[in-house]
């Protein structure tokens, strides 16, 4: 790859992919692994470990998900909206015949939910657990706080099924319909709440 474009592109979306598996390793964590540990521990346990686990995971967390969300930003504008020796102006990847193109619905797809994602994570998620781990939160408040965070991060557990699938679909897949549509988020959904009992049901038996 000698020209500039390409070498850029492909340092981009290595940046994307790789902030990316950080967010969602994160999100996952949480979860499937972290959320059964807290029901186990009692108010001591969680004040001797979650000011040394949490402050470090909630960064990596938090700042995987900015970078995974301007770095798609990055991707989807030099990928669909600029053409190399052209400039900046829709590709035929974005539209045809006037019309956006399948390939273009599944990307926008997948990042609509990426977007809330993000957003739950920097402007719910992130300032609840901020306030709770630094004791800003009044005592008959914080069972409340704690399910605030915990349900937001929920949502984007099972968003984040079919926000994957949008995601590699306009490479792997590309046709899109409502069957098809349906299949992504069902499955996508499926699959995240069976990895949710399934991680509780592990607690049990180990």
């Amino acid at each position: 790859m000698p020209d500039l474009y390409s070498n850029l592109h492909l340092v981009i979306r290595w940046l994307h992919v790789i902030a990316g598996i950080t967010w969602i390793g994160h999100l996952y964590f949480f979860n499937f692994v972290n959320v059964p540990l807290q029901g186990a521990l009692d108010d001591a346990a969680k004040k001797a470990v979650n000011p040394q686990l949490m402050p470090r995971a909630l960064w990596w967390f938090r700042w995987g998900a900015m970078i995974t969300f301007l770095a798609g930003l990055t991707l989807f504008v030099l990928t669909y909206f600029y053409t190399p020796g052209v400039g900046l102006g829709a590709t035929s990847l974005l539209m045809e015949t006037g019309q956006l193109t399948q390939r273009a619905m599944w990307i926008l797809f997948g990042m609509l939910l990426g977007f809330i994602m993000w957003f739950n994570v920097w402007f719910i998620i992130w300032p609840t657990q901020k306030k709770l781990l630094t004791g800003k939160v009044p005592q008959a408040e914080i069972p409340a706080a704690r399910k605030k965070a915990l349900l937001t991060s929920r949502v984007n557990t099972f968003l984040s099924g079919p926000m994957l699938f949008g995601m590699l679909a306009p490479s792997h897949y590309g046709a899109i319909s409502s069957g098809a549509f349906l299949m992504a988020v069902g499955v996508g959904v499926l699959v995240i709440w069976a990895s949710i009992r399934g991680s509780a049901q592990v607690g049990k038996l180990t």
